[in-house]
């Protein structure tokens, strides 16, 4: 098994030291979704929920919440970020009166760690800011499953789901 890197010889939490690592450019991609009723997906669509435009408002927390993932996920080195792109997706099955709406994260940077948690962390913040707007309308919103689906650069090389 391999060694977790997370932890030191004492077996305590420790954060990985990674002033050896060679930087390069790193991209990781992230997906979540919503499930919404009918109703929350129409105000979405139509931008006519009483809180505001629900997706620039949700895209703007994804956004900054890939900037500050490092102030909630404990073991995360604080980095540089060069972009953060946030876009959204609508499946509808009318037969079935099913709503979704999927949250993809486009993140990047240049340097000497990965940006697959801060990609996890900007669809996570999405998918709990479209619930936090539309609860009123509905609080049975399911959101997830989140995932990672492509991360490029890196000692460990490229992974794509």
């Amino acid at each position: 098994m391999a060694k977790l890197t997370h932890f030191n010889e004492q077996g305590r939490a420790q954060m990985v030291d990674i002033s050896r690592k060679e930087e390069s450019v790193r991209v990781a991609i992230a997906l979540s979704s919503i499930k919404v009723n009918k109703e929350i997906y129409e105000e979405i669509k139509n931008g006519t929920n009483k809180k505001g435009d629900v997706l620039s408002v949700a895209q703007v927390a994804g956004i900054m919440a890939a900037k500050q993932t490092s102030n909630i996920i404990p073991m995360c080195h604080p980095i540089s970020l060069t972009g953060v792109n946030i876009s959204f997706d609508y499946n509808v099955d009318n037969e079935a009166d099913q709503y979704e709406i999927t949250i993809q994260a486009e993140v990047k940077t240049k340097g000497s760690t990965g940006v697959e948690m801060e990609a996890l962390t900007a669809v996570s913040a999405t998918a709990l800011t479209i619930y936090d707007m539309c609860k009123a309308v509905d609080k049975n919103m399911i959101i997830g499953p989140t995932m990672l689906m492509k991360k490029t650069g890196g000692k460990s090389g490229d992974f794509l789901r």
